[in-house]
């Protein structure tokens, strides 16, 4: 493999259709998930300076703010908030020749104003992303739920589309795998990780530096909620699981940000016997965003479908439209639910 200009694949798409609908359009959008994390944030960075490489006019979109802890990736302010677009740049989107999705496979998780641009979008919209999705979404999809973050099926576009991997684009790319495989730790990292991951840094990406501005930059309100979440798990499944949540009182007493949840969901795997980890947690519009984790034979991502979610075996979420005590009691219940028939089978 070429540290320049590498050209393996190691994921089951076909990036042809997707080469030839980029080559043929000149103004495209960028878009991510709601709630944004590293993979979110680094993919569309990525994306957006790789094609602009190419002479495309590209605007970086997302329905949040990015994270205070990612902020060193768009220090120029890429990605614009949906809800400040200017009046150029609604007309912009309005008539760009392409919408492309990333780290997204159901539209409802871009959040409600993206949603409703991706579905009265006139052109063709891509989707690229590694989770498990319905599959009707997006008119080329670029779509592997086996990839271990979307950063790896996005360097495979670049290549795809035979854009050098310069430090601008490889840093968020290196951001996107190392966060979104745990740095390097999940079981969907393979020896293909390490290829990419080590292309990304022949093209200049300092990993201790990495490591120190997304690891290692917590806010003290996350510090605080880290004993609001600890005060509020419980076990259940036989203490063979931990169930969390995080109520808005919790943010406002910790003076958190919603960012300074991200993985809290994790903690509880460090705990000797989890195979289970869940957590609810209340968000400002009503609703409660739930997300799983297995160390065990429980799909994750069929437990999430139950909530109109989707994601991975090991790792998925999903949003209730209900208060956080109902959140909290269907959850346990269906999760419970799932785990006895696991143990019928056995």
């Amino acid at each position: 493999m070429s540290e320049t200009n590498p050209r393996a694949q190691w994921s089951a798409v076909d990036w042809t259709p997707f080469v030839e609908l980029t080559n043929a359009s000149n103004n495209i959008v960028v878009c991510g998930h709601i709630r944004p994390d590293g993979d979110t944030i680094g993919c569309s960075l990525a994306l957006k300076r790789a094609l602009e490489k190419l002479g495309k006019t590209v605007l970086a979109i997302n329905g949040y703010d990015v994270p205070p802890g990612l902020r060193f990736l768009d220090e120029k302010n890429e990605i614009r908030r949906i809800v400040e677009l200017t009046d150029e740049e609604k007309s912009f989107l309005e008539s760009a020749d392409a919408l492309i999705a990333v780290d997204v496979s159901v539209f409802q998780q871009l959040g409600p104003d993206a949603t409703s641009i991706f579905e009265s979008f006139k052109n063709k919209i891509v989707v690229i992303d590694h989770h498990q999705g319905d599959g009707n979404c997006g008119d080329v999809r670029c779509v592997d739920s086996h990839a271990d973050s979307a950063g790896s099926l996005v360097f495979e576009a670049v290549a795809a589309l035979g854009v050098p991997l310069t430090y601008d684009v490889a840093l968020p790319l290196y951001v996107a795998i190392a966060t979104d495989t745990g740095m390097f730790r999940f079981s969907a990292t393979k020896s293909g990780t390490f290829e990419r991951a080590a292309a990304l840094v022949a093209a200049g990406v300092d990993v201790a530096e990495v490591y120190r501005l997304t690891m290692e930059q917590d806010s003290f309100g996350r510090f605080k909620l880290l004993g609001a979440v600890a005060t509020n798990s419980e076990r259940f499944l036989g203490n063979r699981g931990v169930f969390m949540s995080l109520s808005l009182r919790d943010f406002d007493q910790a003076g958190a940000l919603p960012s300074d949840s991200e993985d809290l969901v994790n903690e509880p795997l460090s705990v000797a016997g989890t195979e289970v980890a869940i957590i609810a947690i209340e968000q400002r519009d009503g609703s409660v965003k739930a997300s799983f984790r297995s160390r065990c034979a429980l799909d994750c991502s069929m437990l999430a479908k139950e909530f109109g979610g989707g994601g991975h075996k090991k790792a998925a979420g999903a949003t209730l439209f209900m208060d956080l005590p109902s959140a909290c009691a269907a959850l346990r219940a269906k999760t419970e639910e799932y785990y006895a028939a696991l143990s019928r089978e056995k």
